[in-house]
């Protein structure tokens, strides 16, 4: 019975957080195949560990945690299981977003930029883009608090060249 409550709340949480899990795909995976085995490898992760999971921080600063370290594992395990993303290949608006023309061709544009980004740098973008704070960030990553800002005042640069750059070479 204990056992069945465990899964009935697991799966509850994964519905609830379904969508930072997606996010995490979308980021580190280029295919809709690629994208759909992370995000079951995801699931299996966060399942082996849930049982570890004592409540000492937010649901969602853990499963990020444990969504981008499998990510990464991936990554690292075999070269071309996860590979970046290219823009073409993003999904198109969600039913929850909705963009304007420019709007999404902005956002294009930013994924364009962020797919040249190394793993970590991305992790830290998608944490940012959440609205994470700098704090929950370290939870997640393991990076201290001043390391995480001054590698995302790099990064703010960084996305600002590339995209400058793509924006004139069009």
């Amino acid at each position: 019975m204990q056992n069945r409550e465990a899964e009935k709340a697991f799966e509850k949480s994964i519905r609830e957080h379904e969508g930072l899990l997606h996010k995490v795909c979308r980021i580190y995976a280029s295919t809709d195949a690629d994208r759909q085995d992370l995000f079951q490898e995801m699931v299996i992760q966060l399942w082996k560990a849930y049982p570890k999971f004592k409540g000492e921080s937010k649901f969602s600063t853990w499963l990020y945690r444990v969504a981008i370290n499998t990510a990464i594992t991936g990554l690292r395990q075999k070269k071309d299981f996860i590979t970046s993303v290219e823009p073409e290949n993003l999904p198109h608006n969600s039913s929850e977003d909705t963009y304007s023309k420019a709007e999404e061709e902005r956002l294009q544009q930013l994924y364009r930029a962020i797919a040249q980004l190394n793993e970590v740098e991305k992790a830290i973008v998608m944490l940012y883009m959440e609205d994470r704070s700098y704090d929950e960030m370290e939870d997640i990553l393991g990076i201290s608090n001043s390391t995480l800002r001054v590698k995302m005042n790099r990064i703010k640069e960084k996305l600002r060249l590339l995209t400058k750059t793509t924006d004139h070479g069009t």
